[in-house]
């Protein structure tokens, strides 16, 4: 699969699989239905695209979620996380602050900083320094 490199930023093209584990020493974003049958991880930014998968855990400084995506493993984040509509998660380790959007459905959420909550989500368990909800 030919990725491009723009800088440390890789950029997979439309219509992206990847038929084990995946690792970027830098940025790594993804387009809308990219899917990863193994493990990701990403020295920095993981922008992964809308409707994507990924079928093992995720490794990654910061992260961003796309709407729909499926992660079947854990997310293992060093600073903030943000997890946008609809997405289903298997759980979320973050030392910053974690942004989840409403619909999400997610195992256990921990932070070492804030949980910011829009709207309904579907969580086991909240732990963070703060958890702000906003909505209903």
């Amino acid at each position: 699969m030919k990725v491009y490199r723009h800088g440390d930023t890789y950029i997979a093209p439309k219509g992206s699989f990847f038929d084990g584990n995946v690792k970027v020493d830098g940025n790594f974003i993804t387009p809308p239905e990219t899917h990863i049958w193994g493990n990701v991880v990403v020295a920095g930014c993981l922008e992964l695209g809308s409707g994507s998968t990924v079928g093992g855990f995720i490794e990654a400084e910061s992260i961003v979620v796309g709407h729909d995506a499926k992660i079947k493993g854990p997310l293992r984040i060093k600073g903030t996380a943000t997890i946008c509509d609809n997405a289903s998660l298997h759980s979320i380790q973050a030392g910053g602050n974690i942004t989840l959007r409403p619909g999400v459905r997610v195992g256990d959420v921990n932070s070492a900083e804030t949980i910011y909550v829009y709207g309904k989500v579907t969580s086991e368990r909240l732990f963070g320094r703060a958890v702000k909800v906003y909505g209903n």
